[in-house]
């Protein structure tokens, strides 16, 4: 039996399949924006052709499909979601617009408001209105819902998002509304926030739910043409979908909660890298994915990745669990160019899958990194894919050097400047991650993955002054083979504040209680295997704004000690992320979680396919200087044997470049594990 993971990107879609016995096979294909389901299936017949099978051959031995995908992103992004009412507590319909008085960059006096995703128009006032204990203040008034629903009828929106104060105590007035309106508009997506973020702050919580409502139409109707794609290709198996906070989930529960979607697919590289620390017997990871249009950027501590309790997406507030991932507009489309001003930019705008870099011979113009790549000598025109595509060599130089003119320089000189920059971008995104919070990134090794990385992160590794990078054959759709690591996960959580040494013990023991029976309820619908609860809470200091998240390793709920346990794991959380804490003050507990995580049995390891020891040919590449270096395929190389560079390492969907002094190992998985060599501190 097979398990297949797809991974849906800016430029390529990655499939990956790994069979009972280990073997693991992929193919990428072109994405298509329009329709991602025309690329997922299409990926797919390229995967039963590699395996010599038929499409239906292979869907019949498939015993669950992971799915990553940019539908919600890229509806975010591109702002083509729904349109999108909003029925909030009378009085509170600029919540919304207002945010928290604040602009994401305060002291920017010309940038301009954050575009909001309901119109003004579309913001209704209900009468009605809870306590902040719960309790009712005004009930729900009929005749305000009717008219309100009328006007969303009258406007023809096909979702609405309900917002009302205090819902997360009580959630009795928005379920109510939530009947009317699915009674009364049947087709109309139905997002409540009591369902996808049921905890105080007001704004997070209309904002996540707004949201939710934005793209979950489109989810629901990319998932549900999906999932009719494959019933009639012949598929009977479960389909399961990347969340953003690292887990899986069924496609009901992705269309549900979609906003828990937005990083999908960074989220399978961050389980890639994950899988990729374990089995190195490595504790401390920075994993780079650099794709075709962005690289994502994350940290496994300890062997785990860091989550992250809110972010924002194209300016638009989630505070839904996800994993800690820095994203930046650097990737192999990125585009070059001299602005207004003179400066020699890359990104953050992409060619994308369609047309391309220049190179791809589709009528791309731009020079991009990959052109850049390809100028230097480091990407081989006439082997690129494994020698299924073929590069123009002498498009990417026209497009080259229509910047090189502009600047008075030699074509391979701006190619190297845009490795340059796009490296110096790439670093400063790693110390944003690492050093700015706190983290010694020279503790760390990098994981290069994504199908660019290699031919930069050795280079990143000196400009950090890391020694090891390790770069798996697989690196390329190392996001897709993650997701197939990944455990089913459902977050339940409730608001609960009280500070530890008031806090009543019966009430909160009685809080986590249900949060677990509900988890367990949940997971039980999905999956029959074993499950395992990891308890948790949001917790700060009594005059701090933000919380941070507690996991719950040291603390034991049933002990009498309970609370100084709290306290004395939130202190020592709050000294790992800050390097202080204090004693003499009682922190608070805001919010209560629990993750339900259904396990699925590990897969097999990766074992190297390689039989032979050799060169595979030479080739001229540019290091300050033309120079002809040996170059290698993954494959051709045997466990064990170092590779010196300066060298190329190739395989079917990536190429990795070892500068000079680097040494590299081939692992027992058939990997890169690279040794850089520690520059004179004058230089690093």
């Amino acid at each position: 039996m097979y398990k297949i993971a797809i991974d849906v990107g800016g430029t390529f879609t990655d499939v990956v399949a790994t069979h009972n016995s280990g073997v693991l096979t992929y193919v990428k294909a072109p994405s298509t924006p329009a329709d991602q389901s025309i690329g997922v299936m299409h990926g797919l017949t390229l995967l039963a052709q590699r395996l010599e099978l038929s499409l239906a051959e292979l869907l019949a031995v498939t015993e669950r499909i992971v799915h990553g995908m940019t539908v919600a992103t890229n509806a975010l992004l591109e702002l083509k979601g729904a349109q999108v009412g909003l029925l909030t507590s009378a009085g509170h319909r600029d919540v919304l617009e207002m945010r928290e008085g604040l602009k994401p960059e305060r002291y920017n006096l010309r940038m301009a408001r954050p575009q909001t995703l309901v119109p003004r128009h579309l913001r209704l006032g209900v009468i009605e209105r809870l306590r902040a204990d719960g309790s009712v203040h005004t009930p729900l008034d009929d005749a305000s819902l009717d008219q309100a629903i009328a006007q969303l009828a009258r406007a023809k929106v096909n979702s609405v998002a309900v917002c009302f104060l205090h819902a997360y105590k009580d959630p009795t007035h928005e379920l109510r509304v939530g009947e009317r309106l699915r009674a009364a508009l049947p087709d109309v997506y139905v997002s409540l926030s009591s369902e996808v973020l049921p905890q105080i702050k007001e704004y997070q919580r209309v904002s996540t739910t707004v949201v939710n409502a934005y793209v979950g139409p489109l989810m629901r109707n990319y998932l549900t043409g999906l999932e009719q794609r494959l019933s009639a290709a012949g598929y009977r198996g479960a389909v399961l979908i990347m969340l953003s906070h690292g887990g899986v989930a069924p496609i009901e529960e992705a269309i549900r909660i979609a906003a828990a979607t937005v990083l999908s697919g960074p989220a399978g590289g961050v389980a890639g890298a994950r899988r990729v620390a374990a089995l190195a017997g490595i504790a401390n990871l920075i994993p780079i994915d650099m794709g075709g249009t962005s690289t994502d950027i994350s940290l496994i501590v300890d062997g785990e990745a860091m989550l992250a309790g809110e972010r924002s997406v194209a300016a638009q507030t989630i505070a839904l669990p996800s994993l800690d991932i820095i994203t930046l507009g650097a990737g192999g489309g990125s585009i070059a160019r001299r602005d207004t001003g003179g400066m020699f930019k890359v990104g953050p705008q992409s060619a994308g899958a369609d047309p391309g870099p220049a190179s791809y011979g589709r009528g791309g113009a731009h020079a991009t990194v990959t052109d850049a790549s390809v100028v230097l000598g480091f990407l081989s025109p006439e082997n690129f894919m494994g020698g299924s595509a073929k590069l123009d060599a002498a498009a990417a130089e026209r497009a080259l050097q229509s910047i090189a003119e502009a600047l008075g320089i030699s074509a391979v000189a701006a190619a190297a400047g845009v490795h340059r920059i796009v490296n110096t971008h790439m670093a400063e995104g790693i110390r944003l991650a690492t050093v700015r919070r706190g983290v010694d990134p020279r503790n760390f090794a990098l994981l290069g993955f994504g199908g660019a990385a290699g031919l930069h992160a050795t280079s990143l590794a000196r400009m950090l002054n890391l020694r090891r990078v390790l770069v798996p054959e697989m690196a390329s759709v190392l996001s897709a083979w993650g997701m197939l690591e990944t455990a089913l996960r459902f977050e339940n959580m409730r608001s609960h504040v009280g500070e530890t040494g008031t806090l009543d013990l019966n009430e909160i023991r009685a809080v986590y209680s249900q949060l677990i029976a509900a988890g367990e309820t949940r997971m039980r619908s999905w999956f029959d295997g074993p499950i395992r609860t990891e308890l948790s809470a949001d917790m700060r200091y009594g005059e701090q704004v933000y919380e941070i998240g507690v996991p719950f390793d040291d603390v034991n709920l049933d002990s009498p000690d309970f609370a100084t346990q709290l306290k004395s794991a939130f202190e020592k959380r709050h000294e790992t992320l800050y390097t202080y804490c204090l004693p003499d003050q009682e922190p608070v507990l805001v919010n209560a979680r629990v993750a339900t995580i259904g396990v699925h049995p590990p897969g097999a390891e990766p074992q190297s396919s390689t039989s032979t020891t050799g060169l595979t040919s030479e080739r001229e590449i540019y290091l300050e200087r033309w120079l002809t270096v040996p170059v290698y395929g993954f494959r051709s190389v045997a466990v064990g044997t170092e590779i010196v560079g300066p060298a190329m390492v190739e395989s079917e969907t990536t190429t990795v470049l070892l500068r000079d002094g680097d040494v590299a190992t081939i692992t027992a998985q058939g990997w890169l594990d690279i040794s850089v060599p520690e520059l004179p501190s004058s230089v690093a």
